[in-house]
């Protein structure tokens, strides 16, 4: 199933780092920035999860929540928040359903092998659970200012 702007997000429920499950549909009424990430304490995933942090107050003041998904375990989303003060929720997708929801669980080449992962997107969320807009295969310099100036224009 492809994804199409304007439709209801699909719905997940997912460990999150604080030790709490977190459901999409609890959090409406927010904006919320979805991200999908292939591997904590990686190079590119480091650098976008810290220009994340770097914007988050700027998120937080268009009523915007930030939340990272990958299939690390709780504890390595634990030690990456912990090394970097990251200052929102990374979820844990160990089974790739999330992924899978949102096409993001893509068969990568990397040196000549092939394997499932992650393939680095973002959604936006609008308050009322649709998905608003989508990025995918990101380049990470200046995607998290490019997905703060789209909910500046289009979800206020």
């Amino acid at each position: 199933m492809e994804l199409k702007t304007g439709t209801l997000a699909p719905e997940f429920s997912l460990p999150a780092s604080n030790g709490l499950t977190v459901s999409l549909s609890e959090l409406r009424g927010k904006n919320i920035v979805l991200y999908f990430y292939p591997k904590d304490m990686t190079p590119g995933c480091t650098t976008q999860a810290c220009d994340f942090k770097n914007y988050h107050q700027d998120f937080s003041n268009t009523d915007t929540v930030i939340l990272g998904i990958s299939p690390d375990p709780i504890g390595k989303h634990e030690k990456f928040i912990e090394k970097y003060g990251l200052p929102f929720l990374l979820l844990t997708d160990e089974d790739h359903q999330a992924a899978e929801a949102y096409g993001t669980w893509k068969l990568k080449k990397n040196f000549g092998k092939e394997y499932m992962g992650i393939e680095r997107s973002t959604f936006i969320i609008d308050k009322n659970g649709y998905l608003a807009k989508e990025w995918r295969k990101v380049k990470v310099k200046g995607h998290v200012e490019e997905a703060l100036a789209y909910i500046k224009e289009n979800l206020q």
